[in-house]
């Protein structure tokens, strides 16, 4: 028996927590690689000549606005020409897209956020989410990364009996300890040898809740000389006027350092002391979390999706939307020894390491694609 053809319709190929975790899973299995093709509504972004160069077909059709119910006929050209056993969703439009296939062929969704309030998506969106709870009896299984996003979906109306929790999985080889990252990251941001770093990372979206980040930050750095933060993402940068209004204008602000997307997450995680989340409605599994913690950086988070359960002990947990609490968090992080930030660090390693592994996580793709296809 070979390993079932598997097609994943996405909504795009931008960096993000699912377009990465897509790029992880074929880039950790073979079997997983094997008879596998991807289809992103929209463009290739950063991460679709990632995957072409496993060696997996890669097609963008360019979905755009009120013109993307063009793009149905192309897209069942592909799936047709792909053949496939399994059609896998990713994300909502990549989820209802996923259904133009073969009725005869299963298709299976994959959720990546949770919701928190409906009220928050954009119209557009909403509408999607809702459609999804309509037509979620017509996917054979629901994969979420977090039980808060399972159970958030179950409640709009999404099919309970078809729910299947996977949680997101890191690579430990790429995510690790680095001594040299430290120094190269301070000098790139030309900021002492010796300063204490506080990162986040994210794109710029209410959901990241920078306002609460940079809130909580103007009651830490006042007091701690020594501190700065650098925060990374898409639209992270100063030519973002929403979030050069979000800086402070007193001496502080010399001490934030907005950089934009970057292409070496790993390398930006391993030179931090600290990783904030900041996150309120809308996480489901972090993926930043978890790599912070494989780099042995210990993480203050706020209890935004399955965060807290992500962290367990190895961190510290606050209520979303609270900075007063966020910025004492992280004050408590920052005022401890190196030595005992160092073991926070190893303790979050050692818990990535029992649970969310990416081989493991990859296994069980495999496995529920390999139930579902039934095999060649």
């Amino acid at each position: 028996m070979t390993d079932p053809r598997v097609t994943h319709v996405i909504t795009g190929l931008s960096t993000g927590g699912a377009e990465m975790m897509l790029f992880k899973l074929l880039q950790a299995s073979d079997a997983l690689r094997s008879g596998a093709s991807v289809i992103s509504l929209r463009d290739l972004g950063t991460v679709g000549p990632r995957i072409a160069d496993l060696g997996v077909p890669v097609h963008a059709l360019g979905m755009r606005g009120p013109g993307a119910l063009g793009m149905v006929p192309r897209l069942r050209e592909h799936l047709a020409a792909a053949c496939p056993d399994v059609v896998q969703g990713w994300m909502y439009h990549g989820n209802l897209a996923a259904l133009a296939t073969s009725a005869a062929t299963p298709v299976l969704w994959n959720v990546r956020q949770s919701i928190g309030r409906l009220r928050r998506e954009k119209p557009a969106t909403a509408a999607v989410i809702l459609a999804g709870a309509l037509l979620s009896r017509r996917a054979r299984v629901i994969v979420y990364n977090s039980s808060v996003s399972a159970r958030e979906h179950e409640s709009l109306g999404y099919r309970r009996d078809r729910t299947l929790l996977i949680p997101n999985g890191f690579d430990l080889a790429r995510f690790r300890p680095d001594p040299l990252a430290r120094p190269r990251l301070r000098a790139a941001l030309g900021i002492a040898a010796d300063a204490t770093l506080i990162g986040l990372l994210g794109r710029f979206h209410p959901m990241k809740d920078h306002a609460n980040f940079i809130a909580a930050l103007r009651t830490v750095l006042p007091g701690a000389p020594r501190v700065h933060a650098v925060l990374a993402g898409r639209e992270v940068d100063l030519a973002n006027p929403t979030l050069g209004r979000l800086l402070p204008d007193d001496e502080t602000r010399a001490r934030i350092h907005p950089i934009g997307e970057v292409q070496d997450v790993a390398a930006l995680l391993a030179g931090l002391d600290v990783l904030c989340l900041s996150s309120g409605d809308g996480e489901g599994f972090p993926n930043v979390v978890g790599e912070a913690m494989a780099c042995e950086v210990p993480c203050v988070v706020t209890d935004s999706g399955d965060a807290a359960a992500v962290v367990g002990d190895t961190g510290l947990v606050v209520p979303r939307g609270d900075p007063a609490t966020l910025g004492a968090a992280l004050a408590d992080l920052v005022a401890r020894s190196s030595e005992a930030r160092a073991e926070m660090g190893r303790r979050g390693r050692r818990r990535v390491a029992e649970r969310f592994s990416i081989e493991a996580v990859a296994a069980r793709y495999a496995a529920l694609y390999a139930e579902q296809g039934g095999g060649r």
